[in-house]
């Protein structure tokens, strides 16, 4: 575990000492990662303990074991306050719910105190929250969509608090392998479109049969919209794009300009107002009834359950939220229509089916596993995480389902020290908080945002050229043109070159991701040993090679793998890896969309 002689090290200075050493490490801006803080104050002999009983929407029950810690200072309080409020966090960040029940022991003034400041906390009673509150307004949209009440806290006694029943083991019928080459057999005759939705950019790949026909790359940056329109317009103009190169050759001698111009569409830098023409045209020519899809798999950045987006917190939607001038939880609930809009672009009974990022990258890590003839890997399901733009992660159980979860790891709560680093506003690049929750959140230590804060601080020449100044913000260019993209690039190549301070940097990445692994192990005991990796760190092999280096420096018992051309095995993953002009890093997610429709 990381760095636990040092917290060993702090509970050896005497009794109720541990906050103030810990304190000292805070403001000297070093990290303190919330698994380990729990580790310790679960040992810790003084610490006041704590159940955490969280009833989900289908009923389901869950409980989290936690210590709250002895203080003697008005910073030690808030410390201690800081600390069960992450916890309380996370909780709801991986599971939503509609009750979380804390047992305590009621006669303890501090700790009812603590307990009576939750609903301030997290907002549970405002319209319109911000920070711990996020959670809640999720619980609140998840619960809607459920028929279900409103998101509460329940006081008990610990002594009221009778350990739950150990969950039955589940046994598959059939095993996950067999479940997924039987998707895989279905590609046969149709025609299908998978579609991986970035914050920087979208992948789409279309089949006909198991033959990979196109792939498609489109730069965009949803956090800037302010209608949900402009969020769903692109991805139904690239669908029609990506149906529309199913035609093949034209007939009856029509104009070849149309294929010309469908070809200049899919350059990576085609505008959208040039594909809307290009599609308006070559659906005139073609008819639109002759090119309707079998089918469409969707990944999309935010919590998806039920193929309806639902989260709604993310900063995909940031521009959405900070628009006045309309209601945003009514303009919010128009992308659960996306799914109706695609069953528009189908022929009937065709097939639409959306998950989360993070989700699409285990069932392709899956697909491509159970077509690899090694069934053993399959056994305890699959965990993979998509690392580019955030952190996504997704988890197919050894039964083949997806947890109908939130999963925001995104946005967990993983550090509770670095205080000047915290200082700076969410916006800033050399901030450790996260711009939709203001909270000290993962997405500030794995990711591109990561790779950029870390860069100004162990070598800010590394970011000349991209990096800007707003009165005494530090930020990644912008306009005149976005240069994040060409930045993480930037930093990338740096890495392979021998950069020592690029090099650590993905280090860092990669030992910030064992702390994922810590805080999600206590959270959800997956028996998964693996992390697939997907997105754009993985593309170069150095760079991984990094990556895995600093894994391995926090985490013991848990392998790293790269979703590259040595997992590709499907005929569809297999003709990405031969093409010249995308790489399964890359496109891997679109295509594993593709398969994703079929399920």
């Amino acid at each position: 575990t990381i760095r636990k002689d040092i917290i060993q090290l702090l509970m050896l200075k005497g009794e109720h000492a541990m906050l103030s050493n810990l304190l000292d490490q805070a403001r000297a801006d070093k990290p303190l990662w919330l698994p380990e803080l729990r580790e310790a104050f679960l040992e810790d002999p003084t610490a006041r303990p704590l159940m955490l009983r969280l009833t989900l929407h289908d009923g389901t029950r869950r409980d989290f074991p936690c210590a709250i810690p002895v203080w003697k200072t008005e910073d030690e309080k808030n410390f201690a306050a800081e600390f069960f409020y992450a916890c309380v966090y996370n909780i709801l960040a991986v599971y939503s719910g509609r009750e979380l029940r804390l047992y305590f022991d009621t006669a303890d003034e501090e700790l009812c105190a603590l307990y009576n400041s939750l609903d301030s906390a997290f907002q549970s009673h405002e319209a319109k929250r911000r920070g711990y509150g996020k959670v809640i307004s999720i619980a609140g949209r998840i619960a809607a969509s459920y028929g279900g009440e409103a998101f509460r806290f329940v006081p008990d006694d610990l002594s009221a608090c009778v350990p739950l029943a150990e969950p039955k083991a589940e046994t598959a019928a059939t095993p996950l392998d067999e479940k997924l080459r039987s998707v895989g057999r279905k590609v046969s005759g149709l025609a299908l479109c998978g579609i991986d939705v970035g914050g920087t950019d979208i992948k789409l790949a279309v089949s006909d049969g198991e033959r990979l026909v196109r792939t498609k790359e489109y730069d965009w940056n949803p956090a800037a919209y302010q209608t949900a329109e402009e969020i769903i317009e692109p991805i139904l103009w690239l669908t029609r794009l990506m149906r529309i190169s199913l035609h093949g050759a034209t007939e009856h001698g029509v104009s070849i300009g149309v294929e010309q111009a469908i070809d200049a569409a899919f350059k990576k830098d085609a505008p959208l107002e040039q594909i809307r023409q290009t599609v308006e045209a070559a659906e005139a020519v073609y008819g639109a009834d002759r090119l309707l899809l079998n089918g469409v798999g969707l990944s999309f950045p935010d919590i998806v359950i039920g193929d309806r987006i639902l989260g709604g917190e993310t900063p995909k939607t940031d521009g959405m939220r900070r628009n006045t001038a309309l209601d945003y939880e009514r303009e919010f609930k128009k992308l659960s229509g996306l799914k109706d809009a695609l069953q528009g672009l189908c022929k009937p009974g065709g097939r639409v089916r959306i998950t989360n990022d993070g989700n699409m990258a285990a069932f392709t890590a899956a697909m491509e596993l159970a077509h690899s003839g090694d069934a053993a890997a399959l056994k305890d399901g699959v965990i993979a995480h998509s690392l580019g733009t955030d952190l996504g992660t997704g988890w197919l159980t050894a039964e083949g389902t997806i947890p109908a979860l939130p999963l925001e790891l995104y946005d967990l709560v993983l550090d509770l020290g670095s205080y000047p680093s915290r200082a700076y506003p969410p916006a800033d690049l050399r901030s450790t908080r996260n711009e939709n929750s203001g909270l000290p959140g993962a997405r500030r230590y794995m990711g591109q945002a990561a790779a950029y804060r870390l860069a100004q601080k162990r070598s800010p020449a590394l970011l000349d050229g991209f990096m800007t100044r707003d009165g005494d913000r530090l930020t990644i260019a912008m306009e005149p043109q976005d240069l994040r993209k060409p930045c993480l690039e930037h930093l990338m190549y740096c890495a392979e070159e021998g950069d020592d301070a690029a090099r650590d940097i993905f280090r860092d990445i990669g030992e910030n991701l064992s702390v994922v692994t810590w805080e999600m192990d206590y959270l959800l005991h997956p028996a998964a040993r693996t992390r697939f990796l997907f997105g754009r760190f993985i593309k170069r092999p150095k760079v991984f090679r990094l990556l895995d280096e600093g894994f391995r420096r926090g985490s013991e018992g848990v392998q790293l793998i790269p979703s590259d051309e040595n997992l590709a095995n499907t005929p569809l993953m297999r003709a990405l890896a031969q093409s010249p002009d995308a790489t399964v890093a890359q496109f891997g997610q679109a295509v594993g969309a593709v398969y994703f429709a079929l399920t």
